[in-house]
């Protein structure tokens, strides 16, 4: 492993080293994100069909509501990217268990063909972000961030109990 000496020194030779971890996180997301869409766009595939298709390879069949979730995103935005989705045959939604106000989304074969197209694309995408790291190095960068997202989703939690709420950004002057 790396003394801590020698991350100090390291993390002294790059110009970000003033720079307050949220914005480094929110730069390297960004980043990924960049990447990873240069890649997807050579499939005519966006980064938030990427996002659907990642949680239907693991669970088909899944309700709008319970993709928007699982995305993070709002019911309004999943309803938009499924739709394009289906429009391109990568999935069809149908109703289940005599409900005929829930729609859950299967992929098509079409959809499930991309997964060998897309994955390979989103792994060499990490593998240049993390190029010129040791293996030790990777493994206590994703114990770091994975503790900093429980402690932030422990905080949001706990404002919630305290009865603060995360705005919401839309409409919010900047």
């Amino acid at each position: 492993m790396t003394d801590q000496s020698t991350c100090t020194e390291d993390l002294n030779d790059l110009p970000e080293a003033d720079e307050r971890l949220a914005r480094l996180v929110r730069l390297a997301a960004r980043g990924f994100n960049r990447s990873l869409q240069m890649r997807l766009a050579t499939q005519n595939v966006t980064f938030g069909q990427w996002i659907f298709f990642r949680i239907l390879w693991q669970e088909d069949g899944l309700s709008q509501r319970e993709l928007s979730d699982r995305a993070h995103l709002t019911e309004p935005t999943a309803h938009s990217a499924l739709t394009k989705m289906e429009e391109l045959g990568y999935i069809v939604r149908r109703n289940i268990e005599g409900n005929r106000r829930r729609q859950h989304a299967f992929l098509t074969e079409r959809g499930w063909q991309l997964r060998g197209l897309l994955e390979p694309l989103a792994i060499e995408a990490n593998e240049v972000a993390v190029e010129g790291l040791t293996k030790d190095e990777q493994i206590i960068l994703k114990r770091g961030l994975a503790k900093m997202i429980r402690n932030l989703e422990q905080d949001e939690k706990d404002a919630v109990r305290r009865g603060i709420r995360v705005p919401p950004t839309k409409g919010m002057s900047v």
